[in-house]
């Protein structure tokens, strides 16, 4: 009996062993996404007066676990019983991902930039139309990429068997919005920890000298974060083309993969951005 018991916990200590190690390798694959989820939700969870943005982002937080709950059951589903269908949706969600890359980068080059925060003023006479309208926003988003975190994730697991898979995938998704929202929410606080820790100091010594420090900090972070999570959406897709379509493997074979994942997402995007202007400019001539 006492064997017995003993052979269950090896084969738990085993199982659990191999879940650190896909988990390791799905939280890699997923990084990208995740820095670009990061940039996007810290940026929707500022504008807001400072008492308002920590119930702000656990509204967003809570949507982006319903999200979780809805995409991981059907992930799991659709791998078992209709395994193609995973591929089509990397290679789709891939499509979009480049598109949104591009899409900011074109944005920033060539049109005017437009203010990417709301006065708090604003948000706070719009009253709870614009804020509940920021929230959806936001949860949106991070459906449309948590659909990617945990594809990807699942995609890294395929040859594993069931039990790998559905926990792999399910630490990825709650560490996904854990990680996430945790984060932001450090970073959406930072000029109110700065102000506070101002005003304790009366505005002298090293404590003052921090808050300053922390208060012009935030935009700073929140562009690079913007910047960073620019350049992660473009290789992200492209390194979905080229492990999911075939005959992408022998293009570019002397470039480092980095360089080729990137030139791929980037060719991807430019396509999709041209489509849609054309596509813009043909619909509005034909109502014109």
């Amino acid at each position: 009996m006492a064997s017995g018991f003993f052979a269950i916990l090896d084969d738990i200590g085993a199982l659990m062993d191999d879940v650190a190690v896909t988990a390791k390798v799905a939280a890699k694959k997923t990084a990208g996404i995740l820095g670009d989820d990061l940039a996007v939700n810290a940026e929707k969870s500022t504008g807001f007066i400072s008492s308002r943005e920590l119930p702000v982002l656990w509204a967003i937080t809570k949507g982006s676990l319903v999200n979780k709950l809805i995409i991981v059951p059907i992930a799991l589903l659709l791998n078992v019983f209709f395994p193609v269908a995973i591929k089509v949706i990397l290679v789709l969600g891939g499509l979009y991902l480049a598109y949104e890359g591009v899409e900011k980068v074109v944005e920033y080059f060539f049109h005017h930039p437009k203010p990417s925060h709301v006065e708090a003023k604003e948000i706070l006479q719009e009253g709870d139309a614009a804020e509940n309208a920021k929230i959806r926003s936001a949860i949106t988003t991070d459906f449309i990429l948590s659909i990617e975190i945990v594809i990807i994730a699942l995609g890294s697991v395929l040859e594993e068997k069931l039990g790998i898979q559905i926990m792999t995938v399910s630490i990825i998704a709650l560490l996904a919005t854990i990680g996430v929202y945790g984060i932001v929410a450090l970073i959406v606080r930072m000029d109110d920890a700065g102000y506070r820790l101002m005003k304790a100091s009366g505005e002298k010594g090293i404590l003052s000298v921090t808050g300053k420090i922390l208060v012009k900090s935030l935009p700073v972070i929140i562009k690079i974060l913007s910047i960073v999570g620019t350049v992660a959406l473009i290789l992200v897709s492209g390194g979905i083309f080229a492990h999911n379509i075939a005959f992408l493997h022998h293009v570019f074979p002397t470039l480092p993969s980095i360089l080729r994942e990137f030139a791929f997402g980037l060719l991807a995007g430019l396509v999709l951005v041209l489509i849609i202007i054309l596509g813009k400019k043909l619909i509005g001539l034909f109502r014109s």
